[in-house]
């Protein structure tokens, strides 16, 4: 890749792009973040519509999307811009159009911004297997162009700007068997679909490259930004891009999925807009959305000090997913290597009264009988206190909990706990280098392993210090914002010195002034991010309240970054007006007879869209198919056609059953 897809990928800078207007609404440039949301309303329905838009304004949204499925609702969203002129609503809307060019055209005339999507404007998804000659797939190109040049020609007399949306699971069969189901396929797709634009002249564009899976939606945007990049020069001001995550589902699950991909890429300073896409009331996307601009454009108002060597590397490719490849610390509970990413929880001080605190971790964590806590931290920095750390540990043992003691102390303090699986010593200004080696040679003669916590801003300083300790098997952590540039600093700086298999732990401390909601977006984006580009071996999470909700969320955090399967997962579409079904509560029913299956992953779509598409990275998926009726699918493949949605729900279970996946709940 000749243009790399961010400019410094070791300080939070946004990146560059040309204004693009939407009605009143700048999107890109020097605006800051806009936030979207979606009508789930039947479009025809020119009341109901109208008064969700509403609901989404009050609630801070700054663009509405309103589907047209057909030429009867690219005409009913003029009278809905009508309608919400005569209420005083100055909302821009966006018109969302698949597979209906028609519909395209005449939408138009009535909105200020037209969605298509590459996958299924002028190309019908059959998953034909074929292959084309460079001749019979330049001949494919120049009919979508043509089919595609209207609208472009329409909306630049009109005005109008256009997004370019790209899904995973809707990308042509052309692009497919040329590309594969690949972030490459999505980029081309749209490519084919911008070079007609700017044959025209027309550049009010944005893009996106939505996918359900966090890692291809970002892997798809950083390879665009690059793409770009290259024709554009890397120094010019390109085109904005909206971000998302499609078919996230609902709940916590959903809010962490949406924070790691959407905060990923704003980390990089990818994005321009945001829609967060909940299988919930429309209204509740927005205040998630909203949350994740503030805290980004906060970010990007700071003075990023310029790392000198933005080249390091960091990742061996940012655009496809590899764990890092570590070597396996020593003990009985080693994190690295062939390890899972371990789930740890830190209780900050150790406790005054060991047993008390130990009984209560226990009936906190017996409330998560799905996961289980792989470490319990606690830290202290008074010698009289150790005798009370190794009771604590004791007691851990009595109540039952298996995760193994993880002890903070200082360098003058550090030493062998019984119990410990591992001793995490802080690398600061304040620690001498031999109070370091010290400490590590007590800790290595008790048969422990060490964590330097590195402590402060000067990371590679801190990295040259704690590799100049002999301390085998050590890993590293990171105590420094912003902490995904942080880490990778730490990580180009193991590189350059010749130690890239050192573990890493991933910490993240809760901010007590956020709200639950808040907190868990900002942990699903710190630690996602990093564990996207396959950086981290365990997880730590301190300052969320109750031990197993916090173990939890670690967990939904793995998950969510494709990396530990605990829960069923579920890929479930926000709705809109091409829903043939109620999905919220469908989702809801389909998930209390499902929710118990570790590691299947079930889509449930309200509309052929992007239904078909997205089996491909589900095992099982129901599909409104018409009114009252539901296809099941297994994987990409339509195994049952027209189900009655009486009988889909014990269908489907028959289905999971059939392929010997369905295990009776607990």
């Amino acid at each position: 890749m000749g243009a790399p897809f961010v400019a410094d990928p070791f300080a939070p800078r946004r990146r560059a792009t040309r204004e693009v207007r939407v009605g009143a609404v700048g999107i890109g440039g020097a605006n800051p973040l806009r936030v979207q949301s979606m009508t789930t309303t039947n479009t025809l329905d020119v009341a109901a519509t109208c008064d969700q838009i509403e609901r989404l304004v009050d609630a801070g949204c700054e663009i509405a999307r309103v589907t047209a499925p057909g030429q009867k609702e690219a005409q009913a969203l003029g009278e809905i811009a009508a309608e919400l002129r005569r209420r005083g609503v100055a909302l821009p809307l966006v018109a969302d159009i698949h597979f209906a060019p028609n519909a395209a055209m005449i939408a138009a005339e009535h909105v200020e911004k037209v969605r298509i999507n590459p996958g299924n404007y002028a190309d019908k998804k059959k998953f034909a297997v074929r292959e084309y000659s460079d001749a019979e797939y330049a001949a494919e190109i120049e009919r979508l162009s043509e089919r595609f040049r209207p609208l472009v020609r329409r909306c630049r007399e009109l005005g109008r700007a256009m997004r370019i949306g790209t899904n995973h699971g809707s990308l042509s069969d052309r692009v497919l068997n040329r590309y594969g189901d690949t972030p490459e396929g999505m980029v081309e797709s749209a490519l084919e679909f911008l070079d007609v634009c700017e044959d025209e002249s027309f550049r009010d564009v944005v893009f996106s490259m939505k996918a359900s899976n966090a890692q291809v939606a970002i892997h798809a945007y950083r390879l665009l930004a690059a793409r770009l990049a290259e024709r554009e020069g890397a120094d010019a001001a390109s085109y904005p891009f909206h971000l998302g995550v499609t078919e996230a589902g609902d709940g916590e699950d959903a809010r962490v999925k949406s924070a790691i991909g959407i905060g990923a890429l704003l980390e990089d300073g990818i994005g321009d807009t945001i829609r967060v896409s909940l299988t919930e009331d429309p209204v509740k996307e927005v205040p998630v959305a909203r949350a994740l601009a503030r805290r980004y454009d906060a970010r990007w108002q700071e003075d990023a000090e310029p790392s000198p060597e933005p080249e390091r590397i960091w990742v061996d490719d940012p655009y496809a997913h590899a764990r890092r490849a570590t070597r396996e610390t020593r003990g009985s509970f080693p994190l690295g290597s062939s390890q899972p990413v371990r789930v740890e929880i830190d209780l900050g001080p150790v406790p005054a009264e060991p047993e008390r605190a130990a009984g209560e971790l226990a009936r906190s964590l017996a409330t998560q009988p799905d996961v289980a806590c792989e470490g319990v931290g606690v830290a202290s920095d008074a010698a009289d206190t150790l005798p009370q750390i190794a009771a604590f540990g004791e007691a851990l043992v009595r109540a039952g909990v298996a995760a193994p003691l993880v002890v903070t102390l200082p360098a003058t303090l550090a030493t062998g706990v019984p119990g410990a699986a591992r001793v995490v010593v802080p690398v600061s200004e304040a620690a001498s280098d031999d109070d370091l080696r010290a400490a590590a040679q007590r800790v290595g003669d008790a048969g422990l392993t060490i964590e330097w916590a590195l402590v402060g801003s000067d990371v590679e300083g801190l990295v040259a210090r704690g590799l100049a300790v002999d301390a085998p098997g050590a890993s590293f952590s990171i105590q420094h914002a912003p902490p995904v540039h942080a880490v990778r600093r730490a990580v180009a700086e193991l590189r350059a010195r010749a130690a890239a298999d050192a573990p890493l732990v991933l910490r993240h401390q809760s901010d007590a002034t956020l709200d639950a909601e808040e907190a868990l977006l900002h942990a699903a984006s710190d630690l996602g991010a990093p564990l996207c580009d396959g950086i981290g071996d365990a997880v730590v999470l301190s300052g969320f309240g109750d031990p197993g909700r916090t173990v939890a969320l670690g967990y939904r955090i793995l998950q969510g970054a494709r990396l530990r399967t605990s829960w069923t997962e579920f890929i479930s579409c926000p709705s809109c007006g091409r829903t043939l079904f109620d999905l919220e509560e469908t989702t809801a029913r389909i998930k209390a007879r499902t929710q118990h299956l570790r590691g299947v992953k079930i889509a449930i779509m309200g509309c052929i869209v992007n239904g078909p598409g997205e089996m491909a990275d589900a095992d099982f998926g129901y599909v409104g198919s018409g009114v009252g009726t539901v296809n099941l699918f297994v994987g990409k493949d339509l195994v049952e056609r027209n189900v009655p949605t009486a009988a889909a729900d014990d269908r489907l279970v028959d289905l999971i059953r059939k392929h010997d996946r369905w295990v009776d709940p607990a």
